[in-house]
């Protein structure tokens, strides 16, 4: 029995000296072995053993010699990044857009489609599958060196119970889809909302970069938002937290089950455009309908003019009542407001300046569509810590 326990501290031993040594490597960029030894305290024969047994796994690989102190120059160990790959994906509504990612979140391969509305749940799993499938031959990947997928999905996500509780555009309501998705795939996956990974991305790549408290606020096919307050998510109760499409913003309706919400039915890209197709009559599927909007409204159409400000002001209306509960620093706008032009942007602003105490920062998204799919995939790496590979 004690022969036992002495094998299984071994191995917890030499698994936790991995993992320092690892950590060394990726904090430094590039590092010797006697280098790695000095900051880690551990023998340098024991660094060399490790060291050669994760070159042989393919976590780390040799790069070259370092400056030398007065001996021979030393041989530079780097991680390597492409030693697994991730995978995400986020469905809009609308579009599918799917990456496949190295270590350090860098695109190896994306891949677009623009599904049919509408989009049944059961059709955009089949589209991710075969997109996955498809990314994987682009980049000459086996299963096995894929570590799972972020999945970014319309509609309120649970995810801790992995379901997805209301999406009325896909019909999934109270469904299992993260279940569904990892045995279709054959692989793990975590999923959330598809503006909050939007979010994420924004906040670890973008414009939120060095800020706490964000509200990003997307306009698409619907309307969302993304919350971080102090650096951490605000989900809420049931994790529906950010869901201000069902403000009380624009003229009442009557909202059946499975209908959207009174802000996003009259103020969303398609609300929009609905109110516009008496003069936007040759508006284009996928053309942003708030640049149309402002081309007329350059060219002084009356009716153009009447429905920008009609958005801006009711747009404005919605960040006011953010700003007024959680007084934001920053305001990330994404989707059709990317669109707004600089003196749209300032028209807001001074709203906001003459209804709140606090008017926060205005700030365009900066990573225009790859923003869900960074997030998505840096979701995974925050699943997926470097150490954890050495389970694999």
């Amino acid at each position: 029995m004690r022969s036992t326990n002495r094998t299984g501290s071994s191995k917890l031993v030499k698994k936790l000296n991995k993992e320092e040594i690892l950590q060394q490597v990726i904090t430094h960029g590039q590092i010797s072995r006697a280098d790695i030894s000095k900051q880690t305290k551990l023998s340098r024969p024991c660094v060399s053993a490790l060291v050669e047994e994760m070159i042989r796994e393919g976590l780390l690989y040799e790069v070259g010699m370092g400056d030398s102190r007065g001996g021979r120059k030393p041989i530079l160990l780097e991680y390597n990044y492409q030693a697994y790959a991730i995978a995400g994906a986020v469905f809009d509504g609308s579009t599918l857009d799917m990456a496949i990612a190295d270590l350090k979140g860098q695109f190896l391969a994306r891949f677009q489609k623009r599904l049919s509305l509408p989009a049944q749940g059961e059709f955009v799993i089949e589209e991710l599958t075969q997109g996955l499938d498809r990314l994987m031959q682009e980049c000459g990947l086996e299963k096995d060196r894929l570590l799972g997928i972020g999945v970014g999905l319309p509609g309120v996500t649970q995810r801790g119970s992995g379901t997805v509780s209301f999406s009325p555009s896909t019909g999934w309501m109270g469904s299992p889809i993260q279940q569904t998705i990892e045995e279709r795939l054959g692989l793990p996956v975590i999923i959330d909302n598809d503006v909050n990974m939007m979010t994420l991305g924004e906040y670890v790549r973008g414009v939120g970069v060095g800020h706490a408290t964000v509200v990003y606020i997307y306009v698409g096919t619907g309307i969302g938002s993304g919350i971080i307050l102090d650096g951490q998510f605000y989900r809420g109760s049931r994790e529906a937290a950010g869901e201000i499409g069902f403000m009380m913003i624009g003229p009442d309706h009557v909202r059946r089950d499975g209908a959207s919400g009174v802000f996003e039915t009259h103020y969303s890209a398609p609300g929009i455009a609905s109110m516009a197709k008496g003069f936007l009559s040759d508006l284009q599927e996928g053309s942003s309908v708030i640049e149309a909007l402002i081309r007329c409204s350059r060219e002084e159409h009356a009716e153009a003019v009447k429905l920008l400000d009609d958005v801006y002001r009711h747009w404005a209306y919605g960040m006011a009542n953010i700003v007024s509960i959680l007084n934001p620093e920053l305001l990330i706008l994404s989707g059709e407001m990317v669109h707004i032009d600089e003196k749209g942007v300032k028209r807001i602003h001074d709203w906001l300046t003459e209804w709140v105490p606090v008017a926060p920062r205005l700030e365009k998204a900066s990573l225009g569509q790859q923003a869900g799919l960074i997030g998505a995939v840096h979701s995974v790496l925050e699943a997926f810590p470097s150490t954890r590979l050495l389970d694999r």
